[in-house]
């Protein structure tokens, strides 16, 4: 394994320098880490051997759709974007393999738009060495479907990458994790389109009112429970902003609006596994 951050970019380059397959198709999202394997890779590969390709779903807020132009854009990468309608009735159903239905349907898609497009080809996504250390059944439909995932093969980790793509001056370098809408709601209760747009617009109406980076509003039934970046809490510490946001959510049909006092972490849902286990 490689030591410094500069050792584990230039391996990156070395290795998709190796790959011989005339096109490289890139799982992309428009966040940190694929925008950083889709820079190296045009870098390493030139721009008519890659494609970054977005798979827009139910569960991925419009905003982020929009952001995944803009960042392919702006860091000069080809850029496609597939329809997928989730009609697999075991991925509404909300289990809590939910993400490896999900992860498998999309790779799917983007195998068959290579399939057609490409003679040889070698599919990528954009997992780093910390995703292989947490709760993360996706990475079981990469392994299943032989996708490559560069970025954690040469040990680079979210810190890593962050860093990475300041010094190559990404756009979004500093840009806050985002996950899709379906993990703002429990395992085991439905997820259904009236709810997913609830938890987006919810999430729009505190960052408008309270000015947060980071939120996530997690849909318990009738109860809201908001997650905001934990140095962000302090922001709502004010009758006014609280008001605005009780009663604006409340508009959306939620009766009872939370803060959650530890602030936001990552997979926070997915707490109740760990304690069944």
């Amino acid at each position: 394994m490689y030591n410094s951050v500069s050792d584990k970019y230039k391996k990156l380059i070395s290795v998709l320098k190796g790959i011989r397959e005339d096109n490289v198709v890139i799982a992309f999202s428009g966040g940190v880490d694929s925008s950083l394997l889709a820079a190296a890779s045009v870098r390493a590969l030139g721009y008519n051997r890659v494609v970054a390709i977005t798979i827009d779903t139910p569960f991925i807020p419009r905003h982020e759709i929009e952001r995944s132009k803009d960042i392919a854009r702006k860091i000069n990468v080809k850029h496609v974007i597939l329809k997928l309608e989730f009609k697999d009735p075991r991925i509404w159903s909300n289990p809590p393999d939910r993400c490896y239905l999900c992860k498998k349907m999309m790779l799917n898609k983007i195998i068959e738009y290579a399939n057609r497009n490409f003679k040889s080809y070698v599919i990528m996504d954009a997992t780093n060495a910390d995703d292989l250390k947490k709760h993360r059944p996706g990475i079981k439909a990469l392994k299943e479907l032989g996708i490559r995932s560069p970025l954690a093969d040469v040990g680079l980790t979210k810190k890593d990458i962050r860093l990475l793509a300041k010094i190559l001056n990404l756009p979004n370098w500093d840009q806050p994790p985002s996950s899709c809408l379906a993990t703002r709601i429990p395992y085991g209760e439905k997820i259904t389109l009236e709810k997913l747009r609830r938890i987006e617009e919810a999430e729009k109406i505190v960052k408008k009112y309270v000015g947060v980076k980071i939120v996530r509003v997690r849909d318990h039934g009738t109860i809201a429970r908001i997650e905001v970046g934990r140095n962000e809490r302090k922001l709502f510490f004010n009758e006014d902003i609280m008001d605005k946001v009780h009663n604006a959510l409340r508009r959306l049909g939620y009766t009872f609006i939370t803060l959650d006092l530890y602030g936001y972490r990552e997979g926070s849902i997915d707490e109740v596994l760990s304690k069944k286990n």
